[in-house]
């Protein structure tokens, strides 16, 4: 048996470039969330405070809060399983909706469309 391989060598040997692929997949994804939830915080920093209320949204603080909270669940939670890891798919949702709802609104009301 000394000069034989097992028949588990091979296989390990080529286990590892098939599971690598989705995990870099996943790490891809998981840094592009990261660098979304990003953007909607620098975005929502930077816009007017008083346009928040004004297009019928939560104020300007607690944007920046949820979105901050996100982006931390993001950054911090991503390999661990359970009910916390679902705080960082809120964050996600949370960088969505600000960006595709809030961030048009506040958008149009500081244009002076709809103020």
């Amino acid at each position: 048996m000394r000069g034989q391989s097992s028949p588990a060598g091979p296989r390990l040997a080529y286990a590892g470039p098939v599971l690598g692929a989705p995990i870099g997949v996943y790490l891809v994804i998981s840094y592009a969330c990261i660098a979304m939830g990003g953007w909607a915080l620098i975005d929502a920093a930077t816009r007017r405070a008083d346009a928040f209320p004004a297009a019928g949204r939560q104020t300007k603080p607690i944007w920046l809060g949820i979105l901050g909270a996100g982006v931390v669940c993001q950054w911090i939670f991503p390999a661990l399983f359970g009910p916390i890891a679902m705080l960082g798919l809120a964050g996600i949702v949370a960088a969505i909706v600000y960006l595709v709802d809030v961030r048009r609104r506040v958008i149009e009301v500081s244009r002076g469309s709809r103020w």
